[in-house]
C-alpha cells in the first residue's frame, strides 16, 4: 500500500461521511520511538462535499485531547463539537489520538508511555504530517494534558515555535497538585500501586472513556513530589518556554478546581510570546457562568460563548479577544479563515 506521506509510512484507514462532514482516518507509523510498535491515529475533518471542501479549506488546526479522552472530546458521532464547528467554518481540522487512545492501538510498552515521549516523538511527527498534507503551518489547541504535552514539546525543543502558526492551551498547568502527592510516604505508595497496575482505569473510575498508562501518572508524581522535578538530565523544560515566541492563547475556567486560573496563568507567564493572551472564563469576566475543566469546551454554554472566541482568535491571533462573547455566533466564509 502506498504511503499517504513522503516523510514516513502513513496508511489511510478509512474515508467516511458523518452527516455533512467527511472523516478521513490516517494511521502513522513513523518508527522514530524506542518502541517500534507505536502507531498514531489522526482524523481529518472536512465537508462531505469534496469539491466544496477543497474550495473552502483554510488554515489547519490540530486539536489535542487531554487525559482519559479521545477524538470524541472534539466532535461527537452526531457531528457536534468544537472540531465539527471549525470544519464547517472552513478550517482544516485534524484530531490526533495519543498512544492507546481511541483508534491509536496500545503499543508494546504502553505502561511506560509518558508526556516526555509524547512531546519528543509523537507531536513532532503529527505536526510534520499535517504541515505536509495541508501545505501550511498548523495551529494547535490542547486541552488539559494535551496542552501540557504541547508545552513540554516547545519547552524542550522537540517542537519549534516557527513550525507552528499559533498555540492555544485550555485548562493546562503544572503548578497545582493535591497536597497528598507532596507527602513522601503517600507519593511512594501511589508509585507502587501504579507500577503493579500498569494503567489507571478511566471508565471504572468514571474519569473518562479511556485508560491512562501508568507512565503518565508516575511522571506527574515526580513533577509534584517534594523535589518537583519537571525535567531530567537536561533540566526543567519550563525554562525553554521563554524562547517560544508565537501567537499564544491560554484559557482557564473560572470554576475549574482541578486546574485553577492562577496555576494556568503561571504557565502562561513562562512563555516569551509578545502576542500572548490569558483569558479566564468566569462570571467576573462577563460570561454566563464559571466554566469548569471540561464544560469550558464541551457544553451548550461553551458552544455559544467559548467556541466563537476560539474561531475569532484563529482568524486573527494577534487581535485582543473580548472577555465574553455572549450570544455572538461567529460563522465565517472560507476566504476569511484562510491565513
Amino acid at each position: 500500500m502506498q504511503s499517504s506521506s513522503r516523510l514516513f509510512p502513513v496508511a489511510l484507514l478509512r474515508a467516511e461521511r458523518c452527516g455533512d462532514l467527511s472523516e478521513d482516518v490516517y494511521r502513522i507509523k513513523a518508527g522514530n520511538s524506542p518502541d517500534p510498535t507505536v502507531e498514531l491515529a489522526v482524523t481529518r475533518l472536512g465537508l462531505a462535499d469534496r469539491t466544496q471542501d477543497q474550495a473552502r479549506r483554510g488554515a489547519p488546526v490540530v486539536l489535542l485531547h487531554g487525559s482519559f479522552s479521545n477524538r470524541r472530546f472534539w466532535y461527537s458521532p452526531k457531528g457536534v463539537g468544537l472540531g465539527a464547528t471549525l470544519a464547517r467554518a472552513g478550517f482544516d481540522v485534524w484530531i490526533p489520538e495519543m498512544r492507546g487512545h481511541g483508534l491509536s492501538p496500545r503499543n508494546q510498552q504502553y505502561r511506560h508511555n509518558d508526556v516526555a515521549a509524547y512531546a519528543r516523538y509523537d507531536l513532532p511527527v503529527i505536526n510534520a504530517f499535517v504541515a505536509e498534507l495541508s501545505g501550511q503551518r498548523p495551529y494547535w489547541l490542547g486541552h488539559s494534558l494535551g496542552g501540557i504535552s504541547l508545552a513540554v514539546a516547545l519547552g524542550s525543543g522537540a517542537l519549534t515555535a516557527d513550525s507552528l502558526a499559533g498555540l492555544a492551551l485550555f485548562g493546562s498547568q503544572v503548578s497545582r497538585a493535591p497536597w497528598p502527592l507532596r507527602v513522601a510516604p503517600m507519593n511512594w505508595a501511589a508509585r507502587g500501586v501504579l507500577r503493579r497496575l500498569g494503567h489507571i482505569p478511566g471508565p471504572r473510575l468514571k474519569r473518562g472513556p479511556e485508560d491512562e498508562p501508568a507512565g503518565v501518572a508516575l511522571e506527574m508524581l515526580r513533577w509534584h513530589g517534594l523535589r518537583r522535578r519537571l525535567g531530567r538530565a537536561r533540566g526543567d523544560w519550563r525554562t525553554g518556554l521563554a524562547q517560544a515566541r508565537l501567537p499564544l492563547l491560554v484559557v482557564a475556567g473560572g470554576g475549574d478546581h482541578q486546574d485553577p486560573p492562577w496555576a494556568c496563568e503561571q504557565l502562561f507567564e513562562r512563555f516569551g510570546s509578545e502576542h500572548g493572551q490569558f483569558l479566564v472564563l468566569g462570571q467576573a469576566q462577563g460570561f454566563s457562568q464559571d466554566f469548569g475543566h471540561v464544560d469550558m469546551l464541551v457544553s451548550k454554554a461553551a458552544q455559544s460563548e467559548v467556541w466563537p472566541l476560539v474561531q475569532r482568535w484563529l482568524s486573527a491571533p494577534g487581535r485582543v479577544l473580548p472577555q465574553a462573547s455572549l450570544g455572538e455566533g461567529l460563522t465565517m466564509p472560507a476566504e476569511q479563515v484562510k491565513l
